[in-house]
């Protein structure tokens, strides 16, 4: 891991995020509490609660949503990773082990994500009329 950090410290273009240890249940658990706890003393009240509020508390606060998931093994779930930041996020499943996940399966996953249509909870025709209307 530190090689790896070290390797990559100067790039900007991709925000990596190494989840080791990490559970989705237990990641919004703890973000409840500290909201909660938050309320306790009164420095914030119920009216306050919102989904930015929440993903301020989360493990991944200041990070981005993922764009792209991308499952190996032939598994077709999440597995309690990520549970509230993979909302919008692209799903790409494959059959290829981890160990043989290489350059080209990587390019597979890459031109799976290009060919959809990001809509970000709108359905088609919402989307085509914003982009009209910009």
């Amino acid at each position: 891991m530190a090689e790896g950090e070290t390797k990559t410290q100067t790039n900007t273009a991709l925000t990596l995020v190494v989840a080791a240890n990490y559970g989705g249940h237990w990641d919004m658990c703890q973000a409840f509490k500290k909201v909660s706890e938050k309320m306790d003393t009164g420095e914030l009240n119920r009216a306050s609660i919102s989904e930015q509020l929440i993903s301020q508390h989360l493990s991944t606060a200041g990070l981005p949503d993922p764009d792209l998931f991308i499952r190996t093994g032939g598994e077709q779930r999440v597995s309690n990773f990520m549970l509230w930041q993979l909302a919008y996020t692209e799903m790409y499943f494959t059959p290829i082990l981890w160990p043989d996940f290489d350059q080209n399966t990587l390019q597979d996953a890459i031109k799976s994500f290009k060919s959809r249509q990001r809509r970000f909870g709108h359905t088609s025709e919402q989307v085509l009329n914003k982009l009209n209307t910009l």
